[in-house]
């Protein structure tokens, strides 16, 4: 493959910061004018909304400066316009149903936690996308009570109320279903029809690693001939498929399902079937996006329905932040990236973005036949698009495609752009190509930051937070990093940057120039050591410009689905032109250098990965948002028995309280930093020396105060 050049519209980007800076300084002023121009109907395309229960939150309990909360559960109705510049991108809209009034309709669920008396609260919205119909924000917000954080059972200890935001949460993904006694959060979509009125058809497909006697399709078949689908079957990601033959599967459920044949066969856990069909009646997903825009627009600046159910927050919102983890994040790229942070009437919807665990990537959403509930790791869902050219927020030229784009361009244009945290894992460096976040697309050079967003790395955790005691399907325990105090910092710093002009902690992040961003083979070249009984074989997901046929990058319409690739899946330029990414370069102890360290690998008693492999049959395939914990050996003796080139806990603290004193350093530095809160120090310095009590290894020290 001939190596690929990449240009950097420098000049662009130049503009695109300039007109960023400009908007960031007079981010104030629109805010004020906004708020005192709140509408007196219906606006930003909702239509109607419907309070199901109104109540106490919290069991009543009231919080000191705040008073107390209440919770709003309901459903929003809202339309858009297919004619209006603000919607024109969203795939198939042209050919959803309309009303009498030439719009759209859909409807979602809502849930609000507010102050009772707005008055008392600081008239700022926490906003988060649900991930899948669910509330992810309980570890971020030191809370319990899962999808009904109302119940929390310590809220005077959690972040967020104490504070007085209001917390918001809104359907936007049909995939997440309904479960009214859960309190999960869905929307309901328009299928897209032919203008005569009949189906649409196309090529759909899924991918099964979920065990059962059947699965339920995304979509209806176009027809029951089962010579038009294609059913196989595979154990690893590199096998070549096998196709299960017409007589060993069946569409049950009229078409909805399918099964394996004969009655009571199951599909194989962690095996990996793929269903090739023509499908029928594709959802506008896309309207997603304006669903998400048109709630958050309608609580900030409506005052009542067009029935005259009044808002909520009629006349309070001065801020609306959000916070997203993972799936909801790479919807929040692209409704960034697609201009819907500026509502129907031009207006900015969100001041911030805090994205944890969704780096560069997009979502598959906004395409015929699309799944957003897919999510493609390093061995799971590769072929259901997310990762598409521009990855970056600065405007760049691809090297492949020869487009010329940032993510930042729409809204730039309409002086309506968020201020980004980008906050992501070692994970999505190793399956899902992050590189590409701080790297131009060839590869060759880093990028300097945006000015209206910052990047921080959190150093060798996985996707999220694992169980240290559990290993799953994978060979190894979880990684047990908690980002969490990090996230909150950076919550405050976010708000301090759009309300106080506060320059937020400068971007953390692994560079090529720097000697930290590295490709992952050799193992020597990564740095990561050869520890006993553990496997590396430099695994990463390869990104690629994949064929789905023609004008698919235009229109969002698949002529081929999925594309053709074939063994080995990862970085064989047969399956398309490869985007060359990277990883993160470790220490000799096996942790990633670069990045936010969390204390725990700052002052570490393991090794932390951010990738992981699969155990049994599967073995060695990736075991996708898994990472890894690889406790250091005790003792100098079993270092040397095991071959273990890492030293052992003994020999790297002579005590505990040297131990103590090491952490304490490394938690006071964050907080001088403004990567940890104060308040947020204590707790992290009791956990570690529980930690490290618990190795067994740690000398007490009696001078040093630390025996226990």
């Amino acid at each position: 493959m001939p190596v690929l050049k990449a240009k950097v519209n420098f000049r662009g980007t130049l503009r695109v910061l300039w007109r960023g800076l400009a908007h960031l300084s007079i981010a104030s002023a629109i805010v004020t004018a906004a708020i005192l121009s709140v509408t007196s109907a219906a606006d930003a395309g909702i239509t109607k909304i419907q309070i199901i229960s109104r109540g106490p939150a919290f069991g009543g309990y009231s919080f000191a400066k705040v008073g107390a909360y209440e919770r709003i559960i309901g459903k929003g109705f809202g339309e858009v316009s297919p004619t209006d510049r603000h919607n024109d991108v969203i795939v198939d809209l042209g050919l959803a149903p309309r009303n009498a009034n030439g719009k759209v309709e859909y409807s979602f669920d809502f849930y609000i936690l507010k102050p009772a008396d707005l008055s008392k609260g600081n008239h700022k919205v926490f906003y988060e996308a649900p991930n899948r119909g669910s509330k992810l924000f309980g570890n971020f917000n030191r809370s319990t009570g899962g999808n009904d954080p109302s119940t929390s059972s310590d809220p005077a200890g959690t972040f967020l109320a104490p504070q007085g935001y209001t917390m918001v949460w809104s359907g936007w993904d049909f995939g997440a279903g309904a479960d009214n006694s859960n309190f999960n959060l869905t929307i309901t979509l328009p299928i897209a029809k032919n203008p005569d009125g009949s189906s649409i058809s196309g090529p759909a497909y899924e991918y099964i690693v979920s065990p059962g006697a059947s699965y339920t399709l995304n979509y209806l078949p176009a027809t029951l001939d089962q010579t038009k689908a294609t059913l196989t079957h595979r154990v690893h990601l590199d096998d070549v498929p096998q196709v299960v033959a017409a007589s060993g599967w069946e569409y049950t459920n009229n078409g909805s399902a399918i099964r394996l044949l004969p009655a009571g066969t199951t599909f194989i856990a962690n095996d990996i079937y793929e269903f090739l069909y023509p499908a029928k009646d594709p959802r506008v997903n896309g309207i997603g996006f304006a669903a998400v825009r048109d709630f958050n627009s309608f609580l900030r600046y409506a005052t009542a329905d067009s029935a005259g159910t009044m808002n909520p927050l009629a006349g309070d919102v001065t801020r609306i932040y959000t916070f997203a983890v993972s799936q909801p994040g790479r919807m929040l790229n692209d409704f960034r990236n697609l201009g819907f942070n500026e509502d129907e009437n031009g207006r900015i919807v969100f001041d911030g973005l805090l994205q944890w665990i969704a780096a560069g990537d997009g979502i598959n959403m906004n395409y015929r036949f699309s799944q957003p509930g897919r999510t493609e790791r390093n061995r799971q869902d590769q072929l259901y698009i997310e990762g598409v050219f521009p990855f970056a927020h600065q405007r760049l030229t691809d090297p492949i495609s020869g487009k010329t784009a940032g993510r930042y361009d729409k809204c730039a244009k309409t002086k309506t752009c968020p201020l980004g945290m980008e906050v992501y894992s070692a994970n999505e460096y190793w399956v899902k190509a992050a590189s590409l976040f701080t790297t131009d697309p060839s590869g060759k050079m880093d990028l300097p930051d945006h000015p209206m967003a910052r990047y921080y790395f959190i150093s060798s955790e996985q996707h999220g937070t694992g169980n240290p005691t559990a290993k799953g399907n994978c060979q190894q325990f979880q990684n047990p990093l908690d980002s969490a105090p990090v996230l909150r910092a950076l919550w405050v710093a976010l708000d301090e940057w759009s309300t106080k002009g506060i320059a937020p902690p400068p971007s953390a992040v692994p560079r090529l120039a720097e000697g930290t961003l590295v490709t992952p083979l050799p193992q020597s070249r990564v740095g990561f050591p050869k520890i006993p009984g553990v496997t590396y074989t430099g695994l990463m997901s390869t990104r690629y410009l994949l064929n789905y046929g023609p004008q698919f990058y235009s229109t969002g319409v698949m002529k081929i689905n999925p594309p053709a690739v074939r063994p080995p899946i990862f970085n064989n330029p047969e399956n398309g032109p490869i985007y060359p990414s990277y990883v993160p370069k470790t220490d000799a102890d096996g942790n990633d250098i670069a990045g936010v360290r969390l204390p725990d690998v700052t002052v570490p008693l393991a090794t932390y990965t951010g990738w992981a492999l699969r155990s049994g049959p599967q073995a060695n395939d990736g075991c996708e948002a898994a990472g890894q914990y690889i406790p250091f050996p005790k003792t100098k003796a079993e270092r040397m028995n095991s071959g273990d080139p890492r030293l052992s806990v003994e020999e790297r603290y002579p005590s505990l309280s040297a131990y103590s004193s090491a952490v304490e350093k490394a938690i006071d530095e964050m907080i001088a930093k403004r990567l940890m809160l104060p308040e947020d120090g204590a707790s992290n310095v009791n956990r570690l020396l529980r930690v490290g009590t618990a190795t067994g290894a740690l000398k007490s020290d009696a001078s040093s105060g630390d025996i226990h």
